[in-house]
């Protein structure tokens, strides 16, 4: 298991950009899969990055490609969130967890069931 803490985030005018770091504990961070959740109010999480334990490949959802960038740097056991362009419907509790499985694909399908999750973040973006 692994324990993740988040900092970054916070209030943002349309158009601006924040970034969102994870810093997770242990030794086994770099086989992990990481990857970036979002809570609108009233919603279900969703995915929104979710990047390779090696770091070279990773995954977006379709409403933040080419505005959000994940990565990872396992030297300081760290997973980051870029997010460029921000939009009033980026608007949410953001998350970051953890898939021992370390690839993308089950990290995707299942993440639901994940156990590692830091504690969440409110991005507002104000229009």
């Amino acid at each position: 298991q692994v324990q993740l803490v988040e900092s970054g985030g916070g209030l943002v005018q349309s158009g601006g950009s924040l970034r969102r770091s994870c810093a997770a504990s242990g030794r086994t961070f770099s086989s992990y899969a990481m990857g970036w959740f979002r809570q609108a109010p009233g919603k279900e999480r969703d995915i929104v990055a979710v990047i390779h334990w090696s770091g070279d490949n990773t995954y977006y959802a379709d409403s933040v490609k080419g505005r959000f960038t994940i990565s990872r740097d396992n030297a300081k056991n760290t997973v980051y969130l870029q997010m460029n362009s921000l939009k009033p419907e980026d608007t949410a509790v953001y998350y970051c967890t953890a898939d021992p499985r370390g690839t993308i694909e089950p990290m995707r399908v299942t993440y639901r069931y994940l156990e590692n999750w830091g504690q969440g973040t409110l991005v507002t973006v104000s229009s």
